[in-house]
């Protein structure tokens, strides 16, 4: 599909520099030479609509044998995208998954009312330094979704929808904008789309979206007479028009939607609507009952476990 020209508003100059509603700094973690940064939640913002993790992995450069190993372990009450730049991961999930995660894939595991995952580089044809970029976010499910059956769906990057020109590529990962409708199962209204833009180019944002947010994740852009560097989120205020101009080649992800009709409780991989949901998803994963309790284990990753902190 073509860019739209009709869809570029004016950049915002002057007063308007203030619809910057919220700026986020995501705080770093090293994982033994693999760093994460994590925009979400954050202090003064939990959710943006429904997204309420999301995770910068890397930069990295995976040695041989030493790149990602996340043992099995739970989820309930979200959803989850792993979508990489660069590099690869193993997923399998106790649904019998097993998906290798590429650049440009959208792979959407469901929790529902629980589901267990590891996430590994252990590919044996990996004999080279790989190169390991990309976003892990979770979006927490509606109270009507909350204990719907586990599922996954895998997207390859050719299936989904392409809106390109101007300077603009954007690549529509999950939900609807400009027109356009991902082919993944949603629960609640939302957007999110990795966009490459082209130094000196000008991007708007959908504003039919309650929610709406940029994250940086490669380049410098501006919005007004404000600059904002790679490794930042901004979030804007509803309706407002925001149109994003990129000072140098530029690569983001935005996202938002439609806000719940509640916060979340969140407790380590565990999102939920109360906190006796949580603590009782707690509990199932103390017992350790593969065979007839609430969580199982990957069939073909089964031989170890995170266990409850």
């Amino acid at each position: 599909m073509s860019w739209n020209p009709a869809l570029d508003p004016h950049c915002p100059t002057g007063d308007e520099v203030d619809l910057v509603d919220t700026l986020i700094i995501p705080r770093a973690r090293d994982l033994g030479g693999f760093e994460v940064r994590r925009a979400l939640p954050a202090p003064k913002r939990q959710m943006l609509g429904p997204f309420i993790f999301f995770d910068q992995m890397g930069p990295a450069e995976f040695l041989p044998t030493r790149g990602l190993d996340v043992r099995p372990h739970p989820h309930i009450g979200l959803a989850t995208i792993s979508y990489l730049y660069r590099g690869r991961m193993h997923h399998r999930d106790s649904l019998g998954t097993d998906q290798w995660i590429e650049p440009g894939a959208v792979n959407w595991m469901v929790a529902g009312n629980g589901i267990t995952h590891s996430e590994r580089t252990d590919d044996a044809t990996q004999i080279d330094p790989m190169p390991f970029f990309g976003i892990q976010t979770w979006v927490a499910l509606p109270d009507a979704a909350e204990e719907t059956a586990p599922l996954f769906e895998h997207v390859p990057e050719a299936q989904l929808p392409v809106i390109e020109g101007e300077g603009k590529h954007v690549r529509l990962i999950l939900g609807s904008a400009y027109g356009e409708k991902a082919p993944v199962q949603t629960f609640s209204d939302m957007f999110y789309a990795d966009v490459v833009l082209e130094a000196g180019t000008a991007f708007p944002l959908p504003d039919d979206h309650e929610d709406r947010g940029i994250y940086v994740t490669e380049g410098q852009v501006a919005i007004g007479s404000d600059t904002f560097e790679s490794g930042q989120m901004m979030v804007f205020r509803p309706g407002d028009k925001i149109t994003v101009k990129a000072l140098t080649g530029a690569r983001l992800m935005v996202l938002g939607g439609e806000t719940l009709n509640g916060p979340r409780y969140i407790w380590w991989n565990f999102v939920a609507s109360s906190q006796e949901k949580i603590d009782a998803a707690k509990e199932s994963w103390r017992q350790g009952d593969w065979e007839d309790g609430r969580f199982q284990l990957p069939p073909d990753d089964k031989d170890e476990f995170i266990p409850l902190p």
